[in-house]
């Protein structure tokens, strides 16, 4: 199922142009198709992630399964915008009721912490191949099929899924599950918590700082997020149990995870620009400059086992965890000096990003209760998509800040293009320091974790 969810991230934006052109919609409208997705995806995780640990993860799969494979039918007989967004919105649900259920299953499914990082590693690399090669087969399908194919692959995608849960995966244990009832104000807090941070951010980019609306937004994800942690802190039946999250492993995990979600967004927005705009490459010349980042991502998987196993969890996640601040850091500094730099942090970014996605998420997995792995899956998930789009969001700003005048125009005056260098520098530092501070913040507190870890062993020997 992360097949399925990076597949859609990546293979409808090729088709963007020619949806626009036979819908006729604005340019709003097709960002909406695209954010609509992520937006309901990442502000449903945790709360469906909650109701799967009481009602079971297999359960709740197949009813996603069910209804992606449903709505994605229904992309045939789309013929405006609004309907397309819905679609779209209503995957996003699916995705929410399946993709953390399947890190779940394979935490569940294995008590070795070896076979938990090769499958995990499996569905991390599954999903980085539909990535990587989403914009290439939708080019290639839009070729010779209208561009609801691309959405209509779901379908096969989604039987198959379900066939393979349904006999190979058995029943949730009854001892596996959580049985306190949901605390529904909790789910309606978190939800427009999230949505409204992913929200926000997109809003600074599309129409800058200047703007009113992205303020109130800013102002209102923050006011539904402590009215979420009060609200947690003091209910009996926490949808999110903050003191959960504050064990040291978790808390390590999430933030090593949040330094790749930074970087993940920093290169990716920034590079596309400086090798269009700044250096005027062709978008396929610059999709060929992206390929350091697409080889280590799809073929780094491998590594990743044999370094867990030699070095331990606690240093491959600070390893990998520093490799992908090196990679911001080197970008931020160099960039500006030719392509090899670039090519440089791209590989070194994706080196870290592919190894701190299975070892940070592993380690929340590990530090939580069995009844909560869906939970914990979700907050994995969710710390991901908040901190790529507050990548976005820092990048956008400051070349807005920066950068006068429009900057999809050609021939830049060398004022522009110094501007442009600047902001493409600032940007680097900014996401540099801060996931710098998230990468000390996780190894102090994995340095907690294994500290509690040796007592607890020393204390079960003097027993």
């Amino acid at each position: 199922m992360f097949l399925f969810e990076m597949l859609d991230n990546s293979i409808l934006n090729v088709a963007l142009p020619t949806i626009g052109r036979e819908l006729s919609a604005s340019a709003t409208a097709l960002q909406w198709v695209t954010s609509a997705y992520a937006v309901v995806f990442g502000g449903l995780m945790l709360t469906l992630a909650a109701l799967a640990d009481r009602v079971g993860r297999r359960k709740i799969m197949l009813v996603g399964l069910a209804l992606l494979g449903g709505t994605s039918l229904t992309t045939a007989f789309v013929t405006t915008a609004e309907q397309l967004i819905v679609v779209r919105a209503v995957m996003g649900i699916a995705a929410a009721m399946t993709t953390p259920g399947s890190l779940a299953l394979a935490f569940l499914l294995f008590d070795d912490d070896g076979l938990r990082v090769r499958a995990t590693t499996l569905i991390s690399t599954v999903g980085l191949v539909g990535l990587a090669i989403g914009p290439t087969v939708g080019g290639f399908v839009l070729a010779f099929a209208p561009w609801q194919a691309l959405l209509l692959v779901n379908v096969p995608i989604a039987a198959l899924a379900f066939l393979g849960i349904r006999s190979g995966i058995p029943a949730d244990r009854a001892d596996d599950l959580h049985r306190a009832p949901v605390d529904a104000v909790g789910a309606l807090l978190g939800t427009a918590t999230i949505v409204l941070a992913l929200v926000a951010p997109t809003l600074f980019v599309e129409v800058g700082t200047e703007s009113y609306l992205p303020w109130p937004t800013t102002a209102a994800a923050i006011v539904m997020g402590v009215l979420f942690v009060v609200r947690e802190r003091s209910t009996r039946y926490p949808i999110l149990d903050i003191k959960l999250v504050a064990r040291p492993l978790v808390s390590s995990g999430l933030a090593f995870k949040g330094a790749a979600g930074l970087a993940t967004a920093g290169l990716g927005y920034l590079v596309t620009l400086q090798l269009q705009l700044d250096w005027g490459w062709t978008p396929a010349q610059a999709a060929v400059g992206m390929l350091p980042q697409v080889i280590v991502l799809i073929v780094g998987g491998a590594a990743i086992g044999p370094l867990v196993k030699r070095i331990g969890f606690d240093k491959a996640a600070w390893l990998s965890a520093g490799a992908v601040v090196c990679a911001l850091a080197v970008y931020g500094l160099l960039s500006r000096f030719g392509y090899l730099w670039v090519a440089i942090a791209l590989a070194l970014g994706a080196a870290g990003m592919r190894a701190v996605g299975v070892v940070a998420g592993t380690n929340v997995m590990r530090g939580l209760p069995r009844n909560r792995t869906t939970m914990g899956a979700a907050l994995v998930d969710t710390a991901g998509e908040v901190t790529t789009a507050i990548g976005i969001a820092v990048s956008g700003t400051i070349l807005a800040t920066l950068f006068t005048g429009d900057i999809a125009t050609s021939n830049w005056s060398a004022r522009q293009t110094a501007e442009f260098r600047e902001a493409v520098t600032c940007a680097g530092l900014v996401l540099t320091v801060v996931a710098a501070a998230l990468v000390g913040w996780g190894i102090v507190r994995a340095r907690i974790a294994d500290n509690a870890a040796t007592s607890s062993a020393a204390d079960a020997d003097t027993e």
